[in-house]
C-alpha cells in the first residue's frame, strides 16, 4: 500500500532521507545535557558567593574544566540545531533562511570559542 499521491510518485518527491541523522543528533545532544545540566547547577549553586580564587581552584582541577567546556559546547551546539530546524521550517525566503543559518552558525561558533578561551583564562590564567 503506497500513502504518496500519484502526481508526488511521478515527480519522485518523498522523504529526503536526510532528517532523521539531525533528528537522532538533537535528541542525543538533549540526553546528554540533562546529566550535564543537573552538575551545572549544582555547581552554580554551591558557587554562587564564591570569589576569583575560589573558581579559580575549582576549574584548576581537569575534570571541573572538561565538564564545564563539553556543557557549554554541547548547549550551543543543541541550540544551533534547534534553531536550524527552525530556519529552516518558518523562513521561506532563500536568502534569508541561508543568511539566518549562516548568522546561527557563526555566532555558535564564536560564542562557543568564547566559553573555551574564558575557561582555560579562569583556570590557567592569573
Amino acid at each position: 500500500m503506497n500513502m504518496r499521491s500519484e502526481l508526488g510518485q511521478v515527480r519522485g518527491l518523498g522523504t529526503a532521507k536526510k532528517g532523521v541523522g539531525h533528528w537522532w543528533t538533537q535528541r542525543l545532544t538533549a540526553v546528554i545535557l540533562v546529566p550535564l545540566s543537573f552538575w551545572l547547577v549544582v555547581v552554580v549553586i554551591s558557587l554562587k558567593n564564591a570569589d576569583y580564587e575560589t573558581l579559580h581552584a575549582f576549574f584548576r582541577i581537569p575534570g571541573n574544566l572538561v565538564l564545564m567546556l563539553v556543557t557549554v559546547g554541547t548547549a550551543y551546539y543543541h541550540a544551533q540545531l534547534g534553531l536550524q530546524v527552525i530556519i529552516e521550517d518558518y523562513v521561506h525566503h532563500e536568502l534569508a533562511k541561508i543568511a539566518g543559518l549562516v548568522l546561527v552558525k557563526f555566532l555558535v561558533i564564536l560564542l562557543a570559542t568564547f566559553a573555551v578561551v574564558a575557561g582555560f583564562k579562569v583556570a590557567y590564567g592569573g
